[in-house]
């Protein structure tokens, strides 16, 4: 398996804010300039399937895997022969905040999906993370 993580520690986060902006997946093309569309028809929770489509890619189907409440959530995308994890939580220690995003990819051609899909998601977490950030204090 291969798995990549990116974190962010924020002071001072608005956690409550951060999270719903974070969940609201039919909006996630307002705030992150590689996504053409994201759309789930119900509240994001376990077992939830959002359609979702990269600029220049195809669209995909995620399955929320695991579902936390403000705390995290993983979604899971299924290629041929190849499993692909996204981990998005919030780690809270006093009044520092950490926001991680954990990729990883599993399966006999997980190394041809990593090669064309999960390292440029890697590549962009840390102007995804600035994004949201941005995005919520913009409110």
């Amino acid at each position: 398996m291969w798995t990549r993580s990116y974190s962010l520690k924020v002071e001072n986060l608005d956690l409550e804010k951060t999270w719903h902006v974070w969940i609201d997946v039919n909006n996630w093309n307002t705030w992150q300039d590689d996504i053409e569309f994201a759309k789930l028809d119900t509240n994001m929770k376990l077992g939830s399937k959002i359609s979702f489509r990269p600029k220049g890619g195809p669209t995909v189907e995620l399955e929320i895997v695991e579902f936390v409440e403000k705390k995290k959530f993983t979604d899971l995308t299924r290629f041929p022969l190849a499993r692909m994890y996204g981990a998005h939580e919030f780690l809270v220690t006093g009044n520092m905040t950490e926001i991680r995003t954990t990729m990883s990819i599993e399966g006999p051609l997980a190394f041809i999906w990593k090669a064309i899909v999960a390292r440029n998601i890697v590549k962009d977490l840390p102007k995804q993370t600035s994004a949201l950030i941005e995005r919520v204090s913009r409110g």
